[in-house]
């Protein structure tokens, strides 16, 4: 029931980022503030996982949380999956938190771990114009694992469609075409594992 888990994580996450923005400024958030929120989420897990008659680890999921402002942004990360990201004016890709293996290889960290998630939190200064949120299963295509830094012609290669796009919000066209081309066999050939990729870009 992973699926379930990680609506449940999405949604409350999302839910919590926009209640506490609503006060204050996002420096302002603490990273006690954020476990908060982390324990809502287990919390909502638990409630699901009694009523599916289930257990939490059956809802396990990983979280890559990021609250983007004008000048500053905040990463919750728990697990694999990773958000790299490029400052107004910069040309360099910035890898905020790298993704976290498990004790054992192919494993990682997840949500509904005991007695609480390897959660790690990642504060960034500065104007971030373009940023890519990605599942696992992208990991080896986007990252260079030899030097911790991310693939720079990958994401040099995506974001001029997105830099000429001029929808506010969700690009559907877009989203099709990125679909398209992570259904393709260049990439099914490549990884076998969840394919999720958000892209996004500040707009003018």
């Amino acid at each position: 029931m992973s699926h379930k888990g990680s609506k449940i994580t999405a949604l409350a996450f999302c839910r919590a980022a926009f209640q506490n923005l609503n006060s204050q400024h996002i420096e302002d958030i603490s990273d006690d503030e954020i476990l908060c929120w982390l324990d809502d989420i287990r919390d909502r897990i638990g409630l699901a996982a009694i009523e599916n008659q289930a257990t939490n680890r059956d809802f396990a999921t990983t979280l890559v949380g990021v609250v983007i402002g004008h000048n500053s942004a905040l990463l919750a990360h728990v697990g694999d999956g990773a958000f790299v990201y490029r400052c107004a004016g910069e040309i360099d890709w910035h890898v905020a938190s790298w993704p976290s293996q498990g004790e054992y290889a192919s494993t990682t960290y997840f949500v509904t771990d005991e007695p609480s998630p390897k959660l790690v939190v990642t504060r960034i200064t500065g104007c971030i114009e373009e940023a890519a949120l990605f599942s696992d299963g992208l990991e080896r295509l986007v990252l260079d694992y030899q030097t911790k830094t991310a693939f720079a012609p990958f994401f040099e290669q995506m974001f001029p469609p997105l830099q000429h796009s001029k929808l506010a919000g969700r690009d559907r066209p877009l989203s099709t075409q990125l679909r398209s081309f992570l259904d393709s066999p260049s990439v099914n050939d490549r990884t076998d594992d969840d394919k999720t990729l958000i892209l996004a870009r500040r707009g003018r």
